[in-house]
Order: structure tokens, then C-alpha cells, then sequence
């Protein structure tokens, strides 16, 4: 009796499938060990309200999934971290000043609309933290304010008043010109942004530790940050190849997508072929709308973009069945 204390599911894969004692709070509960890096590097380079807004964030999350359970009489799943993950994932690309009941207001869309309508987890078409963050762009003023790195410009728990702002890296590169901020602060965070998604080093320390785990692949990442290399560096409107590269991979958030938002497992691909050609499209989807779209970034949109093509990727990169004649040969 003892055995029977595991859930079994299927393995995220194409078939043949194999059992394995994994479930879902297990994985979500690797993925906010894998995020603990970017937090701190938040608080640290953003004040303790960067941690402020996550907690807010992922404890409206639960609170919408479980008063959702509740109202409709079905079965809560507030307590497999599902929720927790959306909450901290919808925090990290907001800016560290966004007031609470903003991104309250980005949770509930998240949980809500975009989640439980479509029948809860596992069921949604589009990543929630970005789709909520898409709609909280409403309020444009909100999303577009940046806080200057550095603990002594930290922004207030209840204010935000005094925070000293300034301009993204993606802003000056949007223009053609090399940001003011050196690879290196790229690298590790040292610039304004999103307060979870500015240090790359950060990033890949809790993905190394997702790909230790096995809760992911390799094949999107590489697919999306490859792709986003290869374009950059071909097209650098005029700047040193090399590090007009690197300044693109480093700012912004192609990390945090690749890394953690384009790997979700209910809107990515199952099948293979379908990660890299989904990992492909979302690299070059980013890349023409930070080029040519009049917003900065442009990680948010090409995932949300290729969610929607999921279902067809996955029917292109669909293995050919165990025994199968070849196309052109008869049987027997």
C-alpha cells in the first residue's frame, strides 16, 4: 500500500510514452527553484519591493484559482504550484514599479480568462503570464516605466515616487545604437528592465538546474536563442557584429522566454521537429518585431504567436508509426 502514495502520469513527450512518479506540483515545484536566482538577483539589483510584487502576485494567482474551483464545485488545484508558477512568471516582465492592484488585475486575467475558461491546467491555448501581461499593456504608461538598477535607486514598498527611472537597453537599440550599458552588465543584470528577466547569468543558472532535473529539453532554448544569434549577428544595423549580438540575446527578455516561458509545457510542442521549428519561429518572430515593430521587445508576441500554431507544429513533426510502410512501397 505504501507504492500507491505516487501519482503516475505520462512523460511530456511524443509517444511511445513511459510511466514515471511525476506530477505536476513536482515539476512546478522545480521550475520556482529554478526561478529563486532571478528573484534575488531581483531584489538585489531592484529592492525588496521586486520581492513584494512576486509574492502579491503569485498569492492572487492561487487565491483566483482556488475561488474559481470553489465557485464552479470542481476539484482545486491550487496546491500544485501551478498557479504559483504563473504568478511569479507575470511579475518578472512587469516593471518593478507596477502598482499591486495592476498586477492583481494581470493575475486574475491570467487565472481566469485565460486559464480556467479554457478548462484549467493543462487546457490553456497561450502562455497565461504573457498573455496577461500583453493586456496589461492598457495601461501603457504603467508597463513602460523603468527603474534605474542599483539598491540605492530602489523603488518604496507603497511608493514609487522617489524610484530614479530610466531608459531600457532595448530602447537605444531599438534606434540602431549600441546601449549605454556594457555586455558584461548585461550579462549579470546591472540595467533596468523587468525586474526578473535582466540577468542572463541568473536565468541560465536556474535552467541548468531545470536540465539536471529533466523537467525540460534543450531543443526550444537553442532553436530560439540560436536563431535570435544567427539574425543579429548577420543584421547588426551597423554596429560591431559581435557584440550587437550578445546586447541582443542579453536584453530584454529573449533569456526568460527562451528559457522559461517558450518551454511551457501545455502551449509548446510535443514532438521534436515541432520544439525546433517552434523554438525557430518564435527566434525570428522576436527579431522582426524588435527590427521593424514599433515596441521595443517583441519575445512576448512571437511566443504568443506560435502558441497558436502548436497544434499544427506538432502534426508536422508527428513521428511515423512503429511499422509503417514508406510512402510508395506496398505491403507484404
Amino acid at each position: 500500500m505504501a507504492q500507491m502514495k505516487y501519482f503516475y502520469e505520462l512523460t511530456i513527450s511524443s509517444s511511445p510514452h513511459a510511466h514515471a512518479p511525476v506530477t505536476t506540483r513536482t515539476i512546478m515545484r522545480d521550475v520556482v527553484i529554478a526561478l529563486v536566482p532571478a528573484l534575488l538577483g531581483s531584489v538585489y539589483f531592484f529592492g525588496f519591493r521586486a520581492l513584494m510584487v512576486v509574492l502579491v502576485s503569485a498569492a492572487a494567482c492561487v487565491f483566483f484559482e482556488w475561488a474559481w474551483c470553489k465557485l464552479m464545485k470542481t476539484p482545486s488545484h491550487a496546491y500544485d504550484l501551478s498557479a504559483v508558477v504563473t504568478g511569479v512568471l507575470l511579475a518578472f516582465v512587469c516593471p518593478v514599479t507596477v502598482p499591486y492592484w495592476c498586477i492583481i488585475i494581470g493575475d486574475f486575467f491570467a487565472i481566469i480568462l485565460v486559464k480556467q475558461l479554457f478548462g484549467g491546467v493543462g487546457r490553456n491555448i497561450v502562455n497565461p503570464a504573457l498573455a496577461a501581461r500583453a493586456f496589461m499593456f492598457s495601461w501603457p504608461v504603467i508597463m513602460n516605466t523603468w527603474v534605474k538598477a542599483g539598491f540605492s535607486n530602489a523603488a518604496g514598498l507603497f511608493s514609487t515616487a522617489d524610484a530614479v527611472t530610466a531608459a531600457t537597453p532595448l530602447a537605444a537599440m531599438h534606434q540602431g545604437q549600441m546601449p549605454d550599458a556594457s555586455v558584461m552588465d548585461l550579462f549579470i543584470g546591472n540595467v533596468g528592465g523587468s525586474l526578473g528577466e535582466t540577468s542572463a547569468i541568473l536565468l541560465l543558472i536556474g535552467f541548468g538546474y531545470l536540465l539536471i532535473r529533466k523537467v525540460v529539453t534543450p531543443r526550444i532554448p537553442l532553436a530560439f536563442l540560436g536563431t535570435v544569434a544567427v539574425l543579429t549577428f548577420l543584421f547588426p544595423l551597423g554596429n560591431d557584429r559581435l557584440l550587437w549580438c550578445a546586447a541582443q540575446l542579453c536584453s530584454g527578455g529573449v533569456m526568460l522566454g527562451a528559457l522559461f516561458m517558450a518551454t511551457d509545457y501545455v502551449t509548446s510542442p510535443v514532438t521534436k521537429l515541432g520544439q525546433i521549428i517552434f523554438g525557430f519561429g518564435c527566434g525570428v518572430l522576436t527579431v522582426v518585431i524588435r527590427y521593424f515593430g514599433g515596441y521595443n521587445e517583441g519575445v512576448s508576441y512571437a511566443i504568443l504567436v506560435m502558441n497558436c500554431c502548436v497544434v499544427l507544429l506538432d502534426r508536422i513533426g508527428r513521428p511515423k508509426k512503429f511499422g509503417a510502410p514508406k510512402k510508395g512501397v506496398a505491403k507484404g
